[in-house]
C-alpha cells in the first residue's frame, strides 16, 4: 500500500468520524428538546387536572354562572387535546402553534373565570378554593420554567443543525427541519402566571 492510499484511508476515517459526531450531536439535542418538551407535558397535565377540582369547587357557589364554568371545561378540554397533538411530535411547529393558540384560550377562559369568582365572596374564602388556587398558581410557575428550558434545547438544536458544516449533512440524517419553539401569542401575558381571586 503506498503512502497515498494511507493518506486517502486516513482521510476518510477522520471524516466518517466527524460525520458520526456531527450525527450524534443532532440526536443528542433533538432528544434534549423532546425530554425538555417532556417536562412541560407534565405540568400542563398537572394544570389540566386542577381545573375540573377549581370547576367543581365554583359549582356549589355559582350555579348560574354555568356558561363561564362550561367555557372553561371547553378551553380545558381543547387545550389537552393540543397537548397530546404536540406530544405525538415534539419539536413540530403546527403542533407547538396550535398547543400555543390552546393554551390562550384556556388562559382567557380562567381569566375570565376569575373575574366572575370576585362577586362570591363565600367562594374566595373556600379552603379548598384557596388550595386549588395556590397550587394553580405553582404550577402555572412550573409551566412557564419547563417553557423556558424547552425553548432553550429547541435554541441549541436549531442553531446546531443550521451552522456549519452540520447544515450539510442534516438533512441526510434525518434532521431536515428546524424544530418549533412554543411561543404563546401574548409572550408578556404568560410570563405573569393568570390571576385567580378567590
Amino acid at each position: 500500500m503506498g503512502i497515498f492510499a494511507i493518506v486517502v484511508l486516513f482521510i476518510i476515517v477522520i471524516v466518517a468520524i466527524y460525520l458520526i459526531s456531527i450525527y450524534n450531536q443532532l440526536v443528542s439535542l433533538k432528544n434534549r428538546f423532546q425530554n425538555a418538551f417532556a417536562q412541560i407535558e407534565v405540568q400542563l397535565k398537572r394544570r389540566y387536572d386542577l381545573i375540573p377540582n377549581l370547576v367543581e369547587t365554583a359549582k356549589a357557589y355559582m350555579s348560574h354562572e354555568r356558561e363561564t364554568l362550561e367555557a372553561v371545561i371547553q378551553a380545558r378540554n381543547a387545550a389537552a387535546n393540543g397537548l397530546g397533538a404536540a406530544s405525538a411530535n415534539p419539536g413540530d411547529p403546527a403542533a407547538m402553534s396550535a398547543l400555543a393558540g390552546q393554551e390562550g384560550i384556556l388562559a382567557g377562559a380562567l381569566g375570565r373565570l376569575s373575574v366572575v369568582m370576585e362577586a362570591y365572596p363565600d367562594l374566595k374564602a373556600n379552603q379548598n378554593m384557596m388550595q386549588l388556587s395556590e397550587e394553580l398558581t405553582s404550577t402555572e410557575n412550573k409551566v412557564a420554567f419547563a417553557r423556558q428550558a424547552y425553548n432553550d434545547q429547541v435554541m441549541n438544536y436549531n442553531t446546531y443543525r443550521q451552522s456549519f458544516p452540520p447544515v450539510v449533512f442534516a438533512a441526510m440524517f434525518g434532521h431536515g427541519s428546524d424544530a418549533g419553539l412554543l411561543e404563546f401569542a401574548d409572550s408578556a401575558e404568560i410570563q405573569v402566571a393568570p390571576k385567580v381571586s378567590f
